[in-house]
């Protein structure tokens, strides 16, 4: 992937640095893609920075983040630049679904193997693959780099984070989707994308994934105690279970009162960045 395929669609001043949209013609997706990207002060002063890569949840493109979540403030303080893709692919030829958790905004980070979804729904391999070579030759990054997100975002984090140990520094999530191989999310999303066999659904599936030894980076996890996906969706307390049974360094927090939604992360957003800061200091 060179920088000829990657084309600025906007940019706007912010908090001293710049908050930008790019476009690219994605080979790993078969369509052309957009990902937004905040760089902080210190980066268009050409130093290179440590980053944060945001996945977004069910419904979202790259622009919720960066709409909502009162990040870019911190992130100039800290000087951490944010990658925030799209949830799934996107264009006319693009497979899609009625539903809203399923098909076009619900990617769920899963490199589906069914069709008529395998031609396009690659967004495992293009977050780890092709959209960190696009931003690693393209931006002033200095190699460094953590990953967050929010719901399917924080499951897709999780399984990122566990499978790529070696490239991300820390990890954190916002109320994720912890166990999907045991939620109605996570049944049809990997029914539809992956089929019948649930050991490739393992291969996605965070708790599965910590119970077959797989390596996690420094974990933060906040849930809101009014989120109204808590009983049925998110498996919280398997989490919780899980992770103390492996003993991962690990902070699992219930927040009392908070619920699904942005509100809730733009609370906590500064915690979450400041965690990964600590951890992409070295």
């Amino acid at each position: 992937m060179t920088q000829a395929n990657l084309k600025l669609v906007s940019s706007v001043r912010c908090f001293e640095g710049e908050q930008r949209r790019y476009e690219h013609v994605s080979e790993t997706l078969n369509c052309t893609m957009q990902f937004s990207v905040y760089l902080p002060p210190q980066a268009l002063r050409k130093d290179r920075v440590a980053a944060v890569l945001w996945l977004s949840g069910l419904t979202c493109t790259d622009e919720n983040f960066s709409s909502k979540a009162g990040a870019q403030r911190v992130a100039a303080q800290l000087g951490l630049a944010l990658i925030i893709p799209d949830t799934s692919p996107r264009g006319e030829e693009v497979a899609d679904d009625d539903a809203y958790d399923f098909g076009k905004g619900a990617g769920f980070y899963v490199n589906a193997t069914e069709e008529p979804w395998a031609r396009h729904y690659q967004m495992y391999d293009y977050i780890t693959k092709e959209l960190l070579d696009v931003v690693t030759d393209a931006l002033p990054l200095n190699g460094r780099m953590s990953i967050s997100g929010h719901s399917m975002g924080g499951h897709g984090a999780l399984v990122m984070a566990l499978r790529e140990d070696a490239r991300f520094a820390s990890v954190s999530a916002f109320a994720p989707i912890a166990h999907p191989s045991e939620c109605p999310w996570g049944h049809k999303a990997f029914g539809g994308y992956l089929g019948s066999d649930r050991e490739l659904w393992r291969e996605y599936d965070a708790v599965e994934l910590i119970r077959s030894g797989k390596k996690c980076p420094p974990l933060l996890v906040d849930q809101g105690g009014a989120d109204n996906f808590l009983a049925e969706q998110l498996n919280f307390s398997t989490l919780q279970d899980t992770v103390e049974k492996y003993h991962l360094v690990a902070q699992l927090r219930l927040q009392e009162g908070y619920d699904h939604s942005y509100y809730f992360i733009a609370s906590f957003i500064e915690d979450h960045l400041n965690f990964h800061k600590t951890y992409l200091k070295g």
